[in-house]
C-alpha cells in the first residue's frame, strides 16, 4: 500500500459519513483486513461508521462464475470433481479471502465449498512490506509507538494470520486443533454448547476447502434481527474467554460473520485458519486484571498488569501508574458498555501501562486485545446496558477453579 493510497483510505475511514467500501476492496486484501480492525474501535469513529464498516466481515465482492470454474476446474483435488453431485454457482457469502458454495456430495452429504480468490497471497504481502515501511518511519518520529499501539506488531499480526488463511488446510488443522483442545477439558471445563463444522480433508487442498454445511445463521444475522439473549450470548463469552485466558490458544478472529448458531442452537466456529497463541506471561496478568475488575478490587487489578512490565518497576513508577489508571477507572461500574467502552478503556489502559509502569503488550498481546474488542462490540451492538466485566464474574471464578489458574 502506497503513501497516498494509505491517507485516502484513513480518509474513508475517520470521515464523517458512509466510508467507500468499493474502492476499499479494490486497494486489496490489506485494506480489508484493516478496515476490518477498525471497525471494531466504535469508540474511535462512532457505532454507525463501525455498523457500516462490520459489512467488510461477509460483504466482501464476489469471484465471477466463470472466474470461480476455472479455479476449482484448475487447483481443487481429482477427489473433489469424483465426489460433487451439484454445486451452486451462485455463493453463499463472501469474505476477504474467499467465498463459499453450497453443495451436494454424490453420497447426499450437503457441504459448502470455499474457495482462495486469485493472486491474494503476492499483492497482499507486498502491501504489508510497503506499509511497514512507512510505519517505521512514523515510530522514527514517535519511539512510544513501539509499544503503544505498535503499528509494526499490529502489521505482523495481520501478516501471519492472513497468511495462514490463505491456506485452507490450516482452516481443518486449526479446528482439529481447538476441538482437541474441548475434548482434553471436558470434566475440568464442558463447552457443550460448542461445535466444529465436519471437513472433508480428501477432498480439500490449500486452494479448496470442502465443509460440513451447517444449518443456522451467522452471530452478525442474529444481531441484525436482534433476538440474542443476554444469558445465552454470555455463554460464548464463557468459551472464547477459556480458550484465551485458561489455554492460551484460541480462535484468532471470532468476528459475528465466523461464528454460526446452529438448528440446536449451539455455537459452531468456522473460518478456523487463524489459530492464535497468547503466552502464560501475556494471558495470565490481563485474566487477573479482569478478574479483579469484576469484583472492583482497583489495586488489585492495577497490580496484574504490572507482570507485564518484567521487573517490579520503581515506587515512583508504581505510585504514577495508579494514579494515572485511578482516573482512568474512576467510575467504571457504575457505567455499561453503552456508557463507557471496554474498548476505548483497553486502549487508555495499554498507554498507561507502558508510558508510567514500563509494561509491553507487545505482539502477543494484540490477538487477546482485539478479541476483547469483538467482545465489546458485540455487546454495544446487542446489550449496551450491560456491564460486561461485572456480569463476567462468574466466568472468570470457573476459569480460575477450571482451568487451573489458581
Amino acid at each position: 500500500m502506497r503513501l497516498l493510497t494509505f491517507v485516502r483510505f484513513l480518509r474513508e475511514i475517520t470521515k464523517e459519513g458512509p466510508a467507500d467500501l468499493d474502492w476499499i476492496q479494490k486497494q486489496g486484501l490489506l485494506a480489508v483486513k484493516l478496515t476490518q480492525i477498525f471497525a471494531l474501535r466504535p469508540d474511535m469513529l462512532g457505532v454507525e461508521k463501525c455498523r457500516q464498516l462490520q459489512k467488510m466481515y461477509r460483504g466482501a465482492s464476489t469471484i465471477p462464475n466463470e472466474d470461480f470454474s476455472n479455479i476449482l476446474k484448475e487447483k481443487a483435488p481429482q477427489n473433489f470433481h469424483n465426489s460433487i453431485d451439484s454445486l451452486d454457482e451462485l455463493p453463499l457469502a463472501a469474505a476477504s479471502v474467499g467465498q463459499v458454495h453450497r453443495g451436494r456430495l454424490k453420497t447426499g452429504e450437503e457441504v459448502v465449498v470455499k474457495v482462495v480468490k486469485a493472486d491474494h497471497k503476492k499483492r497482499f504481502q507486498r502491501d504489508v512490506k510497503r506499509l511497514i515501511r512507512l510505519m517505521r518511519v512514523s515510530i522514527a518520529f514517535s519511539p512510544k509507538l513501539r509499544k503503544v499501539g505498535n503499528p509494526i506488531s499490529l502489521l505482523r499480526h495481520v501478516e501471519d494470520y492472513t497468511t495462514r488463511e490463505l491456506d485452507l488446510r490450516n482452516e481443518i488443522k486449526g479446528g482439529a486443533e481447538l476441538k482437541s483442545i474441548q475434548e482434553r477439558l471436558h470434566n475440568s471445563f464442558p463447552m457443550t454448547r460448542l461445535r466444529f463444522p465436519k471437513y472433508y480433508p480428501e477432498l480439500s487442498n490449500e486452494y479448496v476447502l470442502v465443509s460440513e454445511f451447517v444449518r443456522g445463521k451467522t452471530l452478525e444475522e442474529s444481531i441484525t434481527e436482534q433476538d440474542l439473549d443476554w444469558k445465552y450470548l454470555i455463554g460464548l463469552f464463557r468459551i472464547h474467554g477459556a480458550y484465551m485466558f485458561g489455554v492460551g490458544t484460541f480462535h484468532g478472529d471470532l468476528h459475528p460473520g465466523n461464528c454460526i448458531i446452529d438448528e440446536n442452537g449451539d455455537f459452531v466456529f468456522i473460518d478456523n485458519g487463524a489459530i492464535c497463541e497468547s503466552p502464560k506471561h501475556v494471558s495470565l496478568p490481563l485474566f487477573r486484571f479482569f478478574e479483579s475488575l469484576s469484583k472492583r478490587d482497583m489495586d488489585g487489578a492495577f497490580e496484574a498488569l504490572l507482570g507485564l512490565a518484567g521487573e517490579r518497576p520503581s515506587e515512583n513508577k508504581v505510585t504514577r501508574f495508579k494514579n494515572k489508571m485511578s482516573e482512568i477507572y474512576s467510575d467504571f461500574g457504575d457505567k455499561s458498555v453503552g456508557e463507557q467502552s471496554l474498548t476505548d478503556l483497553m486502549m487508555k489502559t495499554v498507554r498507561a501501562a507502558v508510558e508510567e509502569a514500563g509494561a509491553d503488550f507487545g505482539e502477543e498481546g494484540f490477538p487477546i486485545i482485539r478479541s476483547l474488542m469483538y467482545m465489546d462490540g458485540l455487546v454495544l451492538r446487542t446489550h449496551p446496558d450491560v456491564k460486561l466485566i461485572v456480569e463476567m464474574g462468574p466466568s472468570l471464578k470457573e476459569f480460575r477453579e477450571g482451568l487451573g489458574l489458581e
